[in-house]
């Protein structure tokens, strides 16, 4: 998958592959000039932002994979956001926290089993209590398996309801975390600041944050969504917040709500932002 990225040097546009990194050494090819992009994204959003263009261009199916690796990456982040949050608590050496975790996480990199009771201790550790969304109805485990596993067609209304969960879930932990998630982002801020060392003199750095759906959430530009009773239950005033015994459908139509509010602010983005390959010709992109 391709952004578009300007170069530095004359302004011409060219486009670059997302990497794991986050880290993009370019050569323009309009002028020659050579530029580095680093770009301030989790790969958690960068996936959920994939899903959401394959939704909006029709690959219902292809959407499914992106948002479940989306949830995936997410998990991780919690885990480094937590430990390395703990260690600043504990006063230890920042360096030396994030050495001892990708050690450990080397240990758990390919299962994701296991990765997942990471998160799921690490959630009880800071929040005091279980993560009681760790369910297969929670995480619409069922749905993705079909289609991930099973080789299952969802129609773009099941593909949007899991997209919309998967979102509120997200949003809701980064939410929690608040200012605990920074210290994942520093792991990142790292890794740039080590690249950026090295590179060799002539080579121009350019520092990017794209936009994307959780964005607008984390910066301020989104405001919250209410949770509010989708229909009107006798004797409630309109507006008013939910009333027992509708848990289940609010929880839904509220994970619905919150990804479409999300879509309409950040969808035209993220398709103006997506634009077709450089010297394609239309409707062959």
């Amino acid at each position: 998958m391709e952004f578009p990225t300007v170069c530095p040097a004359c302004a011409g546009e060219n486009r670059a592959e997302f990497t794991d990194s986050s880290v993009h050494d370019l050569t323009c090819a309009h002028c020659g000039a050579r530029y580095c992009v680093f770009l301030r994204k989790q790969k958690f959003e960068v996936l959920f932002d994939l899903g959401t263009q394959a939704l909006m261009d029709g690959y219902a199916r292809e959407a499914v994979a992106s948002f479940a690796a989306a949830l995936e990456r997410f998990f991780e982040f919690y885990v480094w956001a937590f430990t390395l949050e703990r260690a600043a608590n504990a006063e230890q050496e920042f360096g030396a926290a994030l050495s001892g975790l990708e050690g450990t996480w080397r240990h758990v990199a390919s299962q994701s089993e296991r990765q997942l009771g990471m998160f799921a201790l690490a959630y009880l550790l800071r929040e005091g209590h279980e993560p009681d969304f760790l369910t297969a109805r929670g995480l619409g485990t069922d749905f993705r398996n079909r289609v991930i596993h099973r080789g299952a067609l969802p129609t773009r209304a099941e593909v949007e309801a899991y997209a919309a969960l998967v979102f509120a879930l997200i949003d809701r932990l980064l939410t929690e975390l608040g200012p605990g998630a920074a210290h994942a982002e520093l792991a990142q801020e790292q890794v740039f600041a080590s690249h950026l060392a090295g590179l060799p003199d002539g080579v121009t750095a350019v520092f990017e944050e794209h936009p994307g759906m959780f964005r607008a959430r984390r910066f301020g530009g989104l405001a919250p969504t209410p949770k509010l009773s989708p229909q009107p239950v006798p004797g409630q005033v309109p507006g008013q917040p939910r009333k027992p015994g509708k848990a289940v459908n609010d929880a839904r139509a509220y994970q619905q709500a919150l990804f479409r509010q999300a879509l309409e602010e950040r969808g035209a983005l993220l398709r103006s932002f997506k634009g077709p390959p450089l010297n394609v010709p239309p409707g062959r992109e």
